[in-house]
């Protein structure tokens, strides 16, 4: 029993701390990546590990999981998976060794008997270890970098993928030479507009894209040949497709009918090839666009660009992180001149403090020194007239690296070229300086010296167009037979005993219209429930959104019977809609359907109660105007009509109607 109650915590507030703490960890240490460097924990983590092993050659994974495990807690499976993942993208990381294959999706052979080095690339752009800021590894025996000094859009070249706590990021991967020219026109102030290039090729619509913004989306495809009448060939991917998962959705759409071939052949060596063979008689255009509407051959992504800056998350868009990315490649730049300003600095003073230490024969004065603060001050006092040329005060530290030069190298003392070095170091320094004071031509030079060095061979593989939208009702085959049970008021490709209609599609909408005035449109099924007494039955499609309703019908208020015309262009999905007053006990006695506005002339007979002459009338409905199916219509009598039989003054033929009377149900 808690003695003090107050003081207690329940289990809901530590439980809220707890799930806080494991939601920020994942998000900035698991799954989003950091801006400055565009790289997650684990891969910021394995190049650094792999620069301090780099001597040129390459390492067993193996060695640089177990070396990288120094500084990453969570164990060498995701270490290797990040590492491979790397290797993969073919831009930090040389690899040898089979590393698996992203178009099959074949995974990498063991760490044991793959290697891996750092690029030439990586190299020179990711690493500064005199402008990184270090942090003491998770068992602190160690330094591990903060963020790498990465002088290139990394994040945006590699791309990047992953699902924390509450939220996700899916960044596009961008081509390399495209975003070196892009930033160059960020730095001389205009505005690029980056669109996304994947390494497995393909085409791409960024209609939608928004600059990868939430919200966004891309359409992928494949690009798929035309060989002949009966061959089709897939020479490419989409982004994140297999060949075995584009076969395997190829080979499901053609077992559901969607599709009609013969054969699919996979082919694919260092290059994708997937052949699709045809059945005879099968139009290839039909088919590649049945492919393009069910199957990966097309895919729809959609990126939502989130990375960590300042330590939190933040949604924004690729063409802002690039804007980001060039500025703190500006910045680091600057730090790099700076400090090789510095370094140039040190050497022209420690070198002209050397030749006045030669040269003006200050080592002959502290001979007689018996003190070594005597030496010190000996040749404080010798250098004080030079004091003033140099750029900053001579400290002990400078009079003593002097004392440490050695007689034979006074005695080879080659003023000469001395003078010449210290010429070129100045040359470096000025040319430094420069730089500085011209930084974004200078951040400039730098982008266009990279592109020329590492651009060859990385030119744009993803080719930007437009897709049409493919309807997918009219590329499918009619892989299914529409069939109803009328009285009972059931439609569907599963009642094969009852009245057969049409040849039809698992995709197609049917619409139905009933005796009681009610229509509806619903998707085809095994077996669906549209209400009894179905009068009119009809794939709903462009064909029948364009033919002419004509309809007389009888009010189940007051018996008035009323006539109408009207077209049906589109309904609600699953739910009765009214064609009558919405009254109930209405009821259609006439129904006649015409692919264009031409309509007939139908007798009338009213109930009995009338002279012959009263009793019978005609309805021309050309006289009725095509309206709004939801009208009341044309009231043609007071009374209840009898029956409706087309007349015999019809001025055309009535072959292409479709006709109801309620007599012949």
């Amino acid at each position: 029993m808690i003695a003090n109650k107050q003081n207690a915590t329940s289990v809901s507030e530590v439980y809220e701390d707890w799930f806080l703490d494991y939601a920020s960890y994942v998000i900035l240490e698991r799954a989003v990546p950091t801006l400055e460097d565009g790289l997650k924990p684990v891969q910021r983590r394995i190049l650094h590990a792999m620069y301090d092993m780099e001597d040129g050659r390459f390492h067993k994974v193996a060695n640089i999981i177990g070396q990288s495990m120094q500084y990453h807690p969570h164990g060498d499976a995701s270490i290797g998976e990040a590492l491979v993942n790397l290797g993969q993208k073919d831009l930090l990381i040389d690899t040898q060794g089979n590393w698996g294959d992203t178009n099959t999706g074949d995974s990498a052979a063991a760490a044991r008997y793959i290697e891996a080095r750092l690029s030439k690339f990586a190299l020179e752009v990711v690493f500064n270890p005199k402008i990184t800021q270090w942090q003491p590894s998770y068992d602190g025996r160690k330094k591990e970098p903060i963020q790498l000094p990465v002088k290139f859009p990394l994040l945006l070249a590699q791309g990047a993928e992953g699902i924390a706590v509450g939220l996700a990021t899916k960044i596009m991967p961008h081509n390399f030479c495209e975003l070196i020219e892009a930033s160059i026109q960020i730095l001389k102030g205009e505005t690029p507009n980056l669109l996304p290039d994947f390494l497995s090729a393909g085409l791409v619509d960024c209609t939608h894209y928004k600059g990868g913004a939430k919200g966004s989306r891309l359409r992928v495809r494949s690009n798929i040949e035309i060989k002949d009448r009966k061959t089709l060939i897939i020479k490419d991917l989409p982004f994140g497709t297999t060949t075995v998962q584009m076969i395997e959705s190829i080979v499901k759409a053609a077992d559901a009918g969607k599709i009609k071939i013969k054969k699919v052949i996979d082919n694919t060596a260092q290059q994708v090839e997937i052949v699709i063979q045809l059945i005879p008689g099968t139009e290839p255009e039909t088919t590649r666009d049945a492919l393009y509407a069910f199957t990966n051959c097309e895919v729809s992504i959609s990126p939502n660009t989130c990375v960590i800056i300042d330590d939190k998350p933040v949604f924004t868009n690729v063409n802002e992180l690039l804007k980001i990315s060039t500025d703190n490649t500006l910045h680091l730049l600057e730090q790099e001149l700076l400090v090789q300003k510095r370094e140039l600095q040190e050497k022209i003073l420690y070198g002209s403090l050397e030749k006045i230490f030669i040269e003006k024969r200050i080592y002959r004065k502290i001979e007689e020194c018996e003190t070594f603060e005597a030496v010190i001050s000996t040749i404080d006092a010798g250098l004080e007239p030079y004091k003033k040329q140099f750029y900053r005060t001579i400290t002990e530290d400078d009079i003593l690296r002097l004392t440490e030069i050695r007689i034979k190298r006074i005695s080879k003392y080659d003023s000469f070229k001395a003078d010449e070095a210290m010429r070129k170091m100045e040359e470096e320094l000025n040319e430094t300086e420069d730089n500085l004071n011209n930084l974004t031509r200078y951040a400039i030079k730098y982008f266009k010296e990279l592109l020329k060095k590492y651009g060859t061979g990385r030119e744009r593989k993803t080719k930007i167009t437009t897709f049409g939208a493919i309807d997918a009702t009219e590329v499918i085959s009619n892989n299914q037979k529409l069939y109803v049970n009328r009285e009972e008021g059931f439609f569907g490709y599963g009642l094969k005993k009852f009245e057969f209609i049409s040849d039809c599609s698992d995709l197609d909408d049917i619409l139905t219209i009933r005796r009681d005035g009610k229509y509806s449109v619903k998707r085809i099924a095994d077996k669906v429930f549209a209400g009894k007494d179905i009068i009119y039955l009809h794939i709903f499609g462009k064909e029948t959104k364009n033919m002419v309703f004509n309809l007389i019908y009888r009010d189940g208020k007051n018996g008035a019977t009323f006539a109408k015309r009207f077209k049906i262009a589109e309904a609600i999905s699953n739910r009765d809609n009214d064609l009558t007053k919405k009254t109930p006990d209405s009821e259609i006695l006439y129904l006649s359907v015409s692919p264009d506005e031409k309509a007939e002339i139908v007798v009338c007979e009213l109930v009995t109660g009338f002279t012959k002459q009263d009793k019978i009338f005609e309805i021309n409905f050309n006289s009725i105007e095509v309206g709004s199916k939801t009208a009341v219509g044309k009231k043609v009598s007071k009374f209840s009509v009898k029956s409706v039989e087309t007349s015999s003054k019809s001025m055309f033929s009535i072959a292409n109607k479709t006709i109801w009377y309620p007599n012949k149900k």
